[in-house]
């Protein structure tokens, strides 16, 4: 006889990790294809010497840093293992047994797992056309239940940026009492004039929490290092539920000196953001639907030709990341990998 397991984990779905495979081209995990910032490596080798001693709980250097970049007080501040971590700390303040957590669909794959572990019940709304977030569907879908809504802008995995104006309406319509956390991952690579930036919002809503990441335009995927930002009560719940000691001094301080390189951060962005038009723009002459895109990826909705198309690529020495039957997204990475994967899509166009 084995020890009694919670009931609510039998439907969890396992969080699927983009593959791995010797020889093969990444493209399924949306990772910086640049190595660390200037002086990144370095301050965290320096780190490594004090792998013996437990880590700053608070991350209070950390958070200072990122208090005067943000121009946020730092009692706003909530600092995780990555965005991920912090989003489950996140649900875990606000949601349990009983409550509500409203999020689009198709989107972070994160979300139905933390909501679940948390106890709570999902509302899933259905995208709008272009793959977009359909952010008045998401307002109706608040009840007296509902404790949070989740906005993934840009959307991941399907590209599209929430519009400033769509967003203030939404924020109208949400109960004053039900958190908003607006998921900015991909912040860094978003070009369109009209999409929402958080920080804009952040003063007048008090229900409004904003969650970021070093992974993406930082390269700091392997050190596991996101934050949050909302008013004082929500963060201080928000920190009370984050695993003592989890981020590392070594991430601390690689996110301290990768602030620090914002010039060479915004380069590499840009590069990113150039090869992400040009592979958007050879797709969508080759006859593919692909949505707008301001993150790091393109989507390609392959419907029942998910599996085949992710296979196919695979035959030509590169992994994507297909989602069910809804379809792929395709990390941007360098040049020749993007070419090879263009050649790949050319093939099953």
């Amino acid at each position: 006889m084995y020890p009694r397991i919670r009931a609510a984990l039998d439907d969890i779905p396992a969080y699927v990790p983009g593959k791995s495979g010797a020889g093969l081209v990444k493209l399924s995990s949306n990772e910086n294809p640049f190595p660390p910032l200037p002086g990144v490596l370095e301050r965290a080798t320096a780190a490594a010497a004090t792998m013996h001693r437990y880590p700053d709980l608070a991350a209070t250097e950390l958070t200072a840093e990122l208090s005067r970049f943000l121009s946020v007080p730092q009692e706003f501040l909530a600092v995780g293992t990555g965005s991920v971590g912090v989003l489950q700390q996140i649900v875990q303040s606000v949601a349990s047994v009983g409550d509500e957590v409203v999020y689009p669909w198709r989107s972070f794959e994160a979300y139905p797992i933390t909501t679940r572990i948390a106890g709570a019940s999902v509302v899933e709304v259905p995208l709008a056309p272009g793959a977009r977030l359909d952010l008045r569907a998401l307002a109706d879908a608040v009840t007296e239940r509902t404790t949070l809504v989740l906005v993934c802008s840009p959307n991941n995995p399907t590209g599209p940026a929430v519009r400033r104006d769509e967003f203030a309406e939404f924020l109208s319509r949400v109960p004053e009492d039900v958190l908003v956390v607006l998921d900015e991952a991909y912040v860094e690579f978003v070009r369109d004039p009209e999409a929402v930036n958080g920080l804009d919002f952040l003063a007048a809503h008090p229900n409004l929490c904003l969650l970021r990441t070093f992974s993406k335009a930082y390269g700091l995927a392997g050190l596991r290092i996101g934050y949050a930002v909302a008013h004082e009560p929500v963060a201080a719940a928000i920190r009370k539920c984050a695993v003592p000691f989890g981020v590392s001094t070594i991430a601390q301080l690689a996110a301290i000196e990768s602030l620090h390189c914002q010039d060479a951060m915004r380069e590499r962005v840009a590069a990113v953001v150039a090869e992400r038009e040009r592979v958007r723009g050879a797709l969508l002459a080759q006859g593919w639907a692909v949505p707008e895109t301001e993150a790091n990826f393109v989507w390609l909705a392959t419907g029942a030709r998910t599996a085949e198309f992710a296979a196919a690529c695979r035959e030509s020495g590169l992994l994507v990341r297909p989602f069910g039957d809804d379809g792929c997204r395709v990390s941007i990475g360098e040049p020749r990998e993007n070419d090879l994967f263009l050649a790949a899509a050319l093939m099953q166009a």
